[in-house]
């Protein structure tokens, strides 16, 4: 499994910040590992909604994942999941105030690979932090 957590400090309100973020059709917008994300069902980030996100490979080339939104709290906490028989990405994104009024938003993301590519999870971890440094370079500008 590799994981990749930043916290993202920004002079935007915690309802600004999660409205930018939490909409994951505003992913390629920040990410620029994504090249397109569409939401395929629902109407806006709510538990149940889905998104076809493609992104860019270790190869060069892209690869769709349909993210499900399993857990949805306004302005607050949004939790999707994208699951095929190769692997499994597990995002959390969580907004808050702190008592100084200032906002942070925390981005935490899992990825494992699964089955026969299990072994490759050792590797995904190194991969994951270059392509995590560069998604977290864009939420930083993106959240200004």
């Amino acid at each position: 499994m590799a994981r990749y957590i930043t916290t993202v400090p920004t002079s935007l309100s915690p309802a600004e910040a999660f409205a930018k973020v939490g909409d994951l059709s505003n992913f390629e917008e920040w990410d620029p590992g994504v090249r397109s994300s569409v939401q395929v069902k629902g109407d806006g980030p709510a538990v149940g909604s889905a998104y076809d996100v493609s992104v860019k490979t270790f190869t060069g080339g892209s690869m769709t994942l349909t993210y499900e939104v399993t857990e949805f709290v306004p302005d607050h906490r949004l939790v999707a999941v994208a699951e095929t028989s190769a692997l499994r990405s597990f995002d959390i994104i969580t907004v808050a105030q702190a008592e100084d009024g200032s906002t942070t938003l925390t981005y935490d993301a899992e990825l494992s690979l699964k089955g026969l590519f299990r072994p490759g999870n050792t590797f995904l971890g190194l991969v994951f932090d270059q392509i995590g440094d560069k998604a977290d370079a864009g939420l930083r500008a993106y959240l200004r």
